[in-house]
């Protein structure tokens, strides 16, 4: 895993980090983004032409908690020009936040300010994959959109002086890259990733704009060997507050919302109950709608949740 690797004009490469506290009280996810796919910003460049996308960089965090609690929950993504920018095989730097491989360990050190609030948000987030897969998923007809899951399962340690914050716990860490934009090439998305015993689940379910559906269902195993299931059968769940449609697959065909982590116009990411392995238990669940995040009413809107920064 590099951070030095091309990312093609109007496209995007991130890198994806989630996870729950083993007191069952907190969530983090954390994602650094070279084209910040999800902004306005970046939507709006592209369509006056090619565009580079590290002039749209931003490093995302969700703190929330798991139970229920009140406090601390933050939200920050704040995105940077080029300059703010600097990036090496074991290195990348967003602004005053950056990311670094020390040997077997990813250090995330964040230093950002939330939105719309402005509180800060200032810490270290520590992942030790427990293995590597090797494995990359093409998820579009054309190939130029694809998927790494580099560690289903890790050690995550979190230490934040501003929320006053530590804890450790179950994670996860992965990586998507494409040539253009994400709603270009599909209409929605569906991906879980359910840790059991010393292994992990992750499922994905994507709608190709130019129609068919991609679809995974991985068992990885503690040493990162990728096992190729058949899918589980497919399950609705609620929809989002914000009425994304979100849809899992689960082994009896049930599963359950338990936690809402971020609810958006096009996107919901949730902690929800499935059977998987033969064992019912949490999983990390996302939904995105790509029409809605295409249309300008959606867009109109983010500005209020994405800040754009020089540096």
């Amino acid at each position: 895993m590099r951070f030095d690797q091309p990312v093609a004009p109007n496209g995007y490469r991130w890198w994806y980090v989630d996870a729950l506290s083993d007191d069952g009280c907190y969530g983090i996810t954390v994602i650094a983004f070279l084209g910040s796919v999800f902004s306005p910003f970046y939507a709006w460049s592209r369509r006056k032409g090619a565009t580079d996308p590290l002039d749209h960089s931003a490093l995302h965090v969700a703190l929330y908690r798991t139970d229920g609690g009140r406090a601390p929950r933050r939200w920050c993504m704040t995105e940077r020009g080029a300059r703010a920018v600097e990036r090496h095989a074991s290195v990348l730097r967003i602004g005053p936040s950056a990311l670094h491989w020390r040997q077997d360990a990813l250090e995330i050190r964040i230093d950002e300010r939330t939105m719309p609030w402005g509180e800060r948000l200032r810490g270290t987030v520590t992942v030790h994959p427990q293995a590597f897969t090797g494995f990359e998923a093409i998820l579009s007809e054309t190939g130029d959109h694809r998927w790494t899951p580099f560690s289903p399962r890790a050690r995550v340690s979190v230490d934040l002086s501003a929320p006053a914050l530590r804890w450790s716990g179950d994670g996860y860490l992965d990586g998507n890259h494409g040539a253009g934009a994400i709603e270009d090439a599909f209409r929605s998305w569906h991906w879980c990733r359910a840790p059991r015993g010393d292994g992990a689940f992750i499922l994905y379910d994507a709608e190709r704009r130019e129609g068919g559906w991609t679809g995974l269902a991985l068992r990885i195993g503690r040493d990162g060997t990728v096992l190729a299931i058949d899918p589980p059968p497919e399950t609705t769940l609620a929809p989002s507050r914000w009425g994304v449609s979100r849809q899992t697959r689960s082994e009896d065909g049930w599963a359950r919302a338990r936690r809402s982590f971020v609810d958006a116009p096009f996107y919901a990411r949730a902690l929800i109950e499935t059977r998987l392995g033969g064992e019912r238990g949490p999983s990390v669940h996302e939904s995105l709608d790509c029409d809605r995040f295409r249309a300008l009413a959606v867009q109109a809107m983010l500005p209020f949740r994405v800040a754009r920064r020089a540096g």
